[in-house]
């Protein structure tokens, strides 16, 4: 029986010499969405080609006059075994023929794509990614033309970012403009069924779009990956000419929406290193609820510019193993999203999995209370131990030991006050309906009414103590206690009560200071006159009116019944949170004289210059010159390049967001900044080299931004010497974009204007937001 070279894509379902395009297409037909009239000549043919056979042209010319509607024109593409892959996408490396009409033209068309996989550049791409000539099949593609009305391609997801939304890139007419010439596309953007980003002119109905996002999403769906897609639009119908994976798509992204609450402003970096310690905390709860993990402590927070960003992609990958859709992360940074398709909750087979562990989880913390009691009390003589009025007979090991110590007990107190505070709003969240149930708001209801336990650890209830025993004063003596400073207030007579309230007051609360964390700034009992200042100004909020207690509620004899564990529950996490809170924020504030008790040993070891300088030093470094005696004179250099770099964070106003591991650089002397569409990650600083055509090619140099108005495959050595890429034209798909990606540059395209840009301006390229920064400092 004669071999058959040439298949309709529908009997080639399980053939394996097909390449990867066509089983693309074969997977689509399968799934039910449609694709135009396909054949396929499998590389068997291929490699009897390599064979130089004479029989092989009539066989091929033969099957072809059989198959085919001959009056039709169509698409004659390649499908190799190693392009449009993970790892190489060979765009523009092999021939595409279109309304290829007849069988000579289609039997021409087969063979000059056969013969594209042995020309110098191919052959050149081979060896650059490590492929080897010989393990090269190359299947064809015969695919009936469309007549295209409108032609595009569809992302499911962000390739830049990762994000959760539908990119749509389409022009009028055939998709070669979009693909290999570089027009630059209309672009629409679809976030959880709300528009992102539409054109300002649309030419182009928005039903056709929406019709290419949700079947994006069906196709998506039923892929598994993300994936990117071409497309084409006769009139009636879309017919998919293309799907891949889209790779590497996700990536490290950083917010710094949690760390505005925990941890705000500039942080010096040994503080920054300590502020961590909540995050080990965190890494035992998943644990708790996951099992072992490889969850690495260090990579879920990131210092940029000084500021503590979470890293959303590492928490991402814990939202997946805890059986959450990723998603939920967008929701977590803060990302806005007011359409209907927003992601929720939706149990996976890895969360049924996990349930038990979960149950167990929720057992235990359900029992937490005699176990959070028992450490309040063993914390609270723990920190009593830390001896602060007796440092200096210490050495700097028995200092740093100490250190440790507190480290360890500061963690366990993270991980109560962080279980106890989702429990406490767990509990508050029940109450809170069952009081809405009978009409009554949560803020109108007293939930700490006689909680004299909690009122203690509250500075808030002290300072109102003392300005009501400060306002029963006569109006003589509280004007001249408000114009003295605390030596002075502490020296008038017949106040002995308040002095001696107001001195309680700075001894139990004087170590709070303006953030918890930054143990650097000076605590209140460093500056009592302010203490003072607190007391005679304090505010009381009585007049709100008074609030409705538990006793006071009407309800039916059965509902108080139920209603009491909860609201019991409720005041008693309350507490917890508030003791462990106290607790936490003391803890931190010992670090203060343990450190500068060390800076002291470095000063005097010349070290450093000031015993604060220790605060620009990170934890690791401080650990290896005390227990490696490592004193070196570049510590001090290392030091007040620090102090100037944060210096020069504190009026900036940093991203909220930062894609990929490194930060855009900080905008200074800037003078303007071009847009476009970001299609290549990175962030790229360097001169501009304006490239009209192959004789400007001598002018690129090595790290040289590319700056093109297209770009084709004829360009693609230039993409070796580039350190980014601007085009004023193209897309996604565009020539310049997907090479740009292949060799992981950044790249912004459809950039109006960049090719007036003057050669050797100092640009920086961000290839995740889509913005050319020009810097002033370049300019003659």
């Amino acid at each position: 029986m004669p071999v058959q070279y040439i298949l309709s894509l529908k009997h080639a379902k399980r053939a394996h010499h097909i390449g990867n395009k066509a089983q693309g297409l074969s997977f689509l037909a399968a799934k039910g969405f449609q694709i135009p009239v396909t054949y396929v000549c499998g590389w068997d043919a291929y490699l009897v080609y390599l064979k130089d056979d004479p029989t092989l042209v009539d066989a091929i010319r033969s099957e072809l006059s059989e198959l085919l509607d001959l009056d039709r024109p169509y698409a004659v593409r390649s499908s190799a075994n190693v392009e449009d892959t993970l790892e190489h996408s060979f765009a523009g490396q092999f021939k595409t023929i279109l309304n290829a009409q007849g069988v000579d033209n289609i039997l021409h068309g087969i063979w000059r794509i056969w013969a594209t996989t042995q020309s110098p550049g191919v052959e050149t791409y081979l060896k650059r990614n490590g492929v080897q000539p010989g393990d090269l099949r190359m299947a064809v593609i015969i695919q009936e033309m469309i007549p295209p009305h409108v032609s595009g391609v569809a992302f499911s997801k962000n390739p830049i970012t990762g994000l959760d939304e539908t990119i749509v890139e389409a022009v009028k007419g055939s998709g070669e403009a979009l693909l290999q010439q570089g027009i630059t596309p209309q672009r629409w953007i679809n976030k959880w069924g709300y528009w992102v980003q539409k054109p300002d002119e649309e030419d182009i109905k928005l039903d056709l779009i929406q019709e290419v996002v949700d079947q994006t999403r069906a196709i998506a769906k039923a892929y598994g990956p993300p994936v990117d897609l071409e497309w084409v639009y006769d009139g009636h119908s879309v017919h998919w000419v293309q799907v891949r994976e889209i790779t590497s798509i996700y990536i490290n992204i950083y917010s710094n929406r949690i760390s505005q609450e925990t941890s705000p402003g500039v942080l010096k970096p040994l503080v920054s290193d300590i502020g961590l310690i909540p995050t080990h905390s965190w890494v035992k709860i998943f644990t708790e609820l996951i099992g072992p993990n490889d969850i690495d402590t260090k990579s879920l927070v990131k210092a940029f510019y000084y500021r503590l960003y979470y890293n959303m992609g590492a928490i991402g990958q814990i939202l997946e193993l805890l059986g959450l859709p990723r998603e939920t992360l967008e929701l977590m940074m803060g990302i806005e999203a007011v359409g209907p398709e927003k992601p929720s909750f939706k149990p996976s087979r890895r969360t049924y999995l996990l349930l038990p562990r979960m149950i167990s989880f929720a057992l235990d913390k359900l029992r937490i209370s005699p176990r959070a009691d028992a450490f309040l009390t063993f914390a609270g003589q723990q920190f009593e131990t830390f001896r602060t009025d007796q440092l200096n007979p210490l050495s700097q090991s028995e200092r740093m030991g100490e250190v440790d110590r507190l480290c360890t007990l500061v963690e366990q107190v993270s991980y109560y006050t962080i279980v106890t505070t989702l429990l406490m709003q767990i509990y508050t969240g029940l109450l809170k309906k069952q009081l809405s149930g009978i009409g009554l708001e949560f803020e109108q209801f007293d939930l700490t009414r006689g909680m004299d336990r909690l009122h203690q650890l509250d500075p808030t209830a002290h300072l109102a103590e003392l300005n009501r025993q400060y306002s029963q004063l006569d109006q003589a003596l509280q004007a001249r206690i408000s114009h003295s400073n605390y030596d002075e207030f502490r020296q008038l007579p017949g106040i002995d009560s308040l002095q001696e309230n107001l001195e309680r007051f700075r001894q139990q609360f004087g170590y709070l200071r303006d953030s918890d964390i930054d143990f650097s700034m000076a605590p209140w009992r460093e500056d009592p006159d302010l203490i003072l200042k607190m007391m005679v100004n304090f505010t009381s909020a009585e007049g709100q009116g008074r609030k409705v207690g538990f006793e006071d509620l009407k309800m039916p004899g059965l509902r108080r019944l139920m209603l009491g564990p909860i609201y019991r529950r409720a005041r008693r996490f309350r507490y917890y949170r508030e003791a462990f809170g106290y607790l936490h924020k003391l803890g931190y504030s010992l670090f203060q004289p343990y450190f500068l008790a060390l800076g002291n040993g470095l000063v005097s070891q010349g070290t450093i210059a000031d015993r604060k300088d220790i605060y620009y030093l990170y934890f690791d470094e401080v650990r290896d010159i005390v227990e490696n005696n490592r004193y070196q004179g570049e510590h001090r250099q290392r030091i007040e390049e620090r102090k100037r770099e944060l210096e020069e964070c504190l009026d900036i106003t940093p991203p909220s967001t930062i894609y990929g591991d490194h930060a855009p650089p900080l905008e200074t002397h800037i003078s303007h900044k071009l847009n476009g569409t970001p299609t290549s990650r990175g962030q790229y600083t360097g001169p501009v080299r304006v490239i009209r055509g192959i004789r400007d090619f001598d002018k690129l140099e090595n790290g040289d931004v590319l700056v093109v108005p297209y770009s084709d495959v004829g360009w693609t050595p230039l993409f070796t010497r580039a350190g980014a890429v601007i085009a004023e034209s193209g897309g996604m798909l565009s020539h310049s974009s997907i090479i740009a990606r292949e060799y992981g540059i950044p790249a912004v395209v459809s950039v109006s204007g960049a090719s007036k840009l003057a050669d050797n301006t100092m640009v920086t390229v961000d290839g995740y937001r889509g913005e050319i920064t020009l810097h002033d400092s370049a300019f003659d």
